[in-house]
């Protein structure tokens, strides 16, 4: 019976059999140590016999193997314990040195100039336990989501990427030919959401999401994954009670299940009130300006500098390193946006960033069909007849109740939470301008 490296403590003294991948072979002072690698971590073993020996000659790392031997415990060895009297069985010998040394630290592959290196040889790096980490770590990130999420009454749902029309507006499209016709790639559920708040009330879904931004940047993709939520019968303040209770939902459940994980890289536990405090725009920008000089008084959005100030000043002021941003100007309004009941100069829009970089967008949606309607004609000149209009038009006719909700970014919230500096290095096989491979 296979047994995994995370169980051997509960078989000391007994004989065991564990399969992986060969993971470093060392020599030291004349004795052959091998590290086996499984889903569950390393282990350590020390081969004497010279025919067990023999059997690794050639052999390189990636070497798919089994050991059996007898199990002790050794404070010097990975998680205190070795595997002794060992005998070898090779499954699948390599014999190709590999391209990068994934025994060792890949940390200089994660400066911004050999990126690229990275993630050309991201299949193999991957199986580097400090890069696994990122993605034990993202995992448990959409793990914390869902469970926080479903329960809050959502409902989890899938809805298609391939749309008749780009129906946003805004960032750029992929368009391609589909059977004759043109078809895009969805840039967000958006418009699905909003309808099935009139089926769910309230619903979410964790997609990829597509972005044809000729962005080079290190929070920019073509390709990524959306965590989206709607819901109905609220108000925009409810939905900043429901991201505060979620990301705190997210530190808590990251720091209970991942600490390992987190801990090799160095990651700091946020801080986070149970309510993430709001400032302005305006007032963001004034308080900016006094403090650098640079003036961005009337600016209608933040910029980069300015994102990561005012999370700094949150962390220092208000005890938080999250802070929401809030009356965005209404000319910077999507047709389905709502403005600010009493305020129309401001939409009811809000941004939450977290250690210097936006990751969510949320607002309140236009509900009555009538303000939707005439608001798609004079905003964006959109035919309320279209494929890509007439759905979300039935939906608001047939009755939807006053209703919001937001996009997040889940490789910005890896990154953040781990500390890592481009939100590339959070994805398993990254998109942007430049690459479609691996």
């Amino acid at each position: 019976m296979r047994i995994l490296s995370r169980e051997l403590k509960e078989y000391v003294g007994k004989k065991v059999t564990v399969a992986g991948w060969l993971h470093k072979k060392r020599l030291l002072g004349g004795l052959t140590f091998i590290v086996i690698r499984d889903r569950s971590g390393l282990t350590q073993a020390l081969v004497k016999e010279k025919g067990e020996v023999e059997k690794l000659r050639g052999l390189q790392v990636g070497t798919v193997l089994e050991i059996t031997g007898l199990v002790a415990a050794d404070e010097r060895a990975p998680g205190g314990i070795e595997v002794h009297e060992v005998g070898l069985k090779i499954d699948v010998p390599v014999e190709a040195e590999p391209p990068i040394e994934i025994d060792k630290s890949l940390d200089q592959f994660h400066k911004s100039e050999l990126l690229d290196t990275l993630f050309e040889y991201r299949v193999i790096g991957l199986r580097n336990p400090k890069e696994q980490a990122v993605f034990k770590i993202q995992a448990e990130i959409v793990e914390a989501i869902r469970q926080y999420l479903r329960g809050q009454d959502f409902t989890d749902m899938r809805t298609p990427k391939l749309l008749a029309a780009a129906t946003e507006g805004g960032a750029e499209v992929f368009k391609f030919e589909y059977f004759g016709k043109e078809a895009t790639l969805a840039q967000s559920p958006q418009f699905y959401k909003q309808m099935m708040v009139g089926v769910f009330e309230r619903v979410f879904e964790i997609a990829p999401v597509y972005r044809a931004e000729p962005s080079a940047t290190t929070r920019h993709m073509t390709e990524y994954i959306s965590v989206d939520a709607e819901m109905g019968f609220v108000t925009i303040e409810d939905i900043k009670h429901l991201l505060s209770g979620l990301f705190n939902a997210i530190v808590e459940h990251l720091w209970k299940t991942c600490e390992g994980e987190l801990n090799m890289w160095g990651a700091t536990k946020p801080l986070l009130p149970k309510m993430i405090p709001s400032m302005t725009m305006a007032e963001i920008h004034k308080k900016y300006s006094a403090a650098t000089g640079e003036n961005t008084v009337g600016e209608k959005d933040l910029r980069p500098d300015e994102e990561r100030w005012v999370c700094e000043y949150a962390k220092e002021n208000l005890g938080s390193e999250a802070v929401f941003v809030t009356d965005w100007s209404a000319s910077e309004m999507r047709f389905y946006h709502k403005a600010q009941e009493g305020h129309p100069e401001f939409a009811d829009r809000i941004d939450l960033l977290f250690r210097g970089l936006e990751m969510v967008t949320g607002s309140m949606r236009e509900n009555r069909h009538d303000v939707v309607k005439k608001q798609l004609v004079e905003m964006t000149g959109g035919d309320p007849d279209a494929p890509g209009f007439k759905p979300l038009l039935m939906a608001m006719q047939a009755g939807m109740p006053p209703h919001g909700g937001f996009g997040m970014g889940l490789e910005r919230v890896t990154a953040k939470m781990i500390g890592l500096s481009n939100i590339k290095e959070a994805s398993l096989f990254p998109r942007d301008i430049n690459r479609l491979a691996p």
